[in-house]
């Protein structure tokens, strides 16, 4: 089976200050060799049965990703652009609107990426991601839970529930970044995992689940779809019904309700390259 990538790249890297700038964010920078993460995040999904990915950014930076794609001849007519920002809930939403009416699968399995982090194994990468698939594939909406190497009071955790298979758990709760006591006893308990922001579904399993947790925000991203005006490789939604949009993040709109979480976990070297101590310890 193979997977449609949906990028998320409308982030402004605004911690990384002044390397990551409001025209220029960390995800259009290389930290790691030639290439900017976004390519990297692309490039990184080659050992995968995929389907051209769709990136969905705002207005601002579309001829920026349309070039950094074309470098990488990842440029298709996939280019979701946000006339604002509503956070990752509604972002996902459109992507998986647009899936259902154009991806080649008639439901595909959306690997939910974002564009600036950075993973060292790729190999590792690559296995828990395929590892997913059975559960995706079956209606649960799974998360990647990082295997944590000390205590991180810089990300949200992800506590893991009963176990439903091999190295695969229900999600118990999500819980905000921790003071370093408290991350220490997540460390020590051997039961949490970083928060990733990395998800794998079916597109009708996220939208059926929105709908039902979140129903504002899926009927503005319907409407907001149903109006789409193709404008060389990108795709322009619709303003007005989108500005009606609540913002949200996917982990409060759906994941922290829904009945079909798992958590899958994941040992890849990731980071999400938040802070300029990360940025050193990915360059060293």
């Amino acid at each position: 089976m193979s997977f449609l990538p949906v990028i998320m790249a409308g982030g402004t890297g605004s911690r990384l200050w002044p390397l990551s700038r409001e025209y220029h964010p960390k995800q259009f920078l290389s930290v790691e060799g030639k290439l900017s993460m976004l390519q990297n995040t692309i490039k990184r999904l080659a050992s995968l049965s995929t389907e051209e990915p769709v990136v969905i950014c705002n207005d601002r930076h579309r001829f920026l990703v349309a070039e950094q794609l074309r470098e990488i001849d990842k440029l298709a007519n996939n280019i979701i652009l946000e006339p604002v920002g509503r956070n990752t809930a509604p972002a996902i939403a459109l992507a998986a609107f647009c899936a259902l009416q154009n991806a080649d699968n008639a439901d595909p399995l959306l690997l939910v990426l974002a564009a600036d982090h950075v993973i060292q194994d790729e190999i590792a990468f690559t296995k828990a991601v395929r590892h997913a698939e059975e559960y995706a594939a079956n209606g649960k909406l799974v998360t990647f839970g990082i295997v944590p190497t000390h205590a991180e009071t810089g990300y949200g955790y992800i506590r893991r529930g009963e176990l439903i298979g091999n190295d695969a758990y229900a999600v118990a709760e999500f819980v905000e970044k921790p003071d370093i006591d408290t991350a220490g006893d997540y460390f020590k308990s051997g039961k949490y995992y970083w928060n990733s922001g990395m998800f794998l579904f079916r597109a009708s399993s996220y939208l059926n689940e929105l709908k039902y947790l979140s129903p504002e925000i899926y009927k503005a991203c319907e409407k907001a779809v149903g109006h789409i005006n193709p404008d060389l490789d990108f795709i322009r939604i619709d303003k007005e019904e989108f500005m009606s949009c609540p913002s949200d993040s996917i982990d409060y709109a759906v994941m922290e309700h829904t009945q079909h979480a798992v958590v899958i976990p994941m040992s890849a070297g990731w980071s999400d390259v938040g802070s300029w101590s990360s940025l050193w310890d990915i360059s060293n």
